[in-house]
């Protein structure tokens, strides 16, 4: 079976990677499974339009009657955002091809997309990572893995602060994943600016993002570079409701029992609720912020 049996890239997207024009990749989880409708359609298309601003091309990720696709069209993206989609890490992308499933894609499965489709960056909210109590429950995301062995750079708002951000910076260390802060000299909390974390790098502008990617493309590492782009201050979550409303939602977590895949989605559904929506509002300006550095970037290469 060919690549183009399997892989279906759009002919706008194909003809810019052709051309060699900037091309980024965008996940669909955030469509499908982050935001309520009708917005997430809403939202789904700012992103595309954000990346066309920096004149680069959109390219959003999903797999669609077992086909993956590599850039969708309107119609598609209608549907994704229409909901009752599977959501697909890397590790189910041949069950869902073999049974003709359709789903949005995670960081995993979208950076091993674009990486086959050659698409050099992805732009993304927030890292999967080590999960809080990990000597007992060895929970850890499927990104982290597979960024180890895929050269993409990742533009994301560093990982989501219900994570273990120490432990989860370790292992990217031990997993060779390269991580840059852009303007920043601490890694950030996905709703926080600071996650209370420092960053070893430091870029300033897409160009110098565009250089270390050259280098990191001259010495033929495997893995990704993570750019670690924070929330704009004013748009952040409020750091003491978070702190606050976290530590609620963990102790709930406790008293009822909750364990192993079901704790992260409780704890983002608490702090959807007991903030009133505003880590759903900081989510959106972390992912904007995103998009438009990665299109900057794109356009830099």
């Amino acid at each position: 079976m060919s690549y183009d049996d399997v892989l279906k890239v759009s002919e706008e997207v194909r003809e810019a990677l052709a051309e060699g024009r900037p091309v980024v990749a965008l996940e669909s989880t955030i469509i499908a499974h982050g935001l309520p409708r009708p917005r997430n359609l809403r939202v789904a298309t700012e992103l595309e339009e954000l990346v066309r601003a920096q004149g680069a091309v959109p390219a959003t990720v999903a797999v669609l009657d077992g086909r993956p696709h590599v850039g969708l069209d309107k119609d598609q993206l209608e549907r994704i955002a229409g909901g009752g989609l599977r959501k697909l890490g890397h590790r189910d992308l041949p069950m869902a091809l073999a049974a003709g499933a359709s789903g949005a894609t995670t960081v995993s499965a979208t950076a091993y997309l674009a990486h086959w489709a050659d698409i050099r960056v992805f732009a993304t909210g927030g890292l999967g990572g080590v999960h809080r109590g990990w000597t007992e429950t060895q929970d850890e995301s499927a990104d982290l893995a597979l960024l180890s062995r895929t050269p993409v750079a990742v533009v994301c708002a560093g990982v989501k602060s219900i994570l273990d951000v120490p432990a989860t910076l370790q292992r990217l260390e031990t997993l060779g994943i390269g991580v840059v802060g852009y303007r920043t000299d601490r890694f950030p909390g996905f709703y926080l600016a600071d996650s209370g974390e420092p960053v070893d790098w430091t870029v300033h502008t897409p160009e110098e993002a565009a250089d270390v990617l050259r280098s990191h493309d001259a010495i033929g590492p495997d893995s990704a570079l993570i750019v670690a782009n924070p929330v704009p201050e004013a748009e952040q979550l409020d750091p003491e409701l978070h702190d606050r409303v976290l530590a609620e939602a963990l102790a709930a977590c406790q008293e009822r029992g909750i364990t192993g895949q079901a704790v992260t989605p409780f704890l983002l559904d608490h702090l959807v609720r007991h903030t009133g929506g505003a880590s759903l509002e900081a989510n959106v300006a972390a992912v904007r912020g995103n998009v438009r550095l990665a299109a900057a970037i794109a356009a830099a290469l």
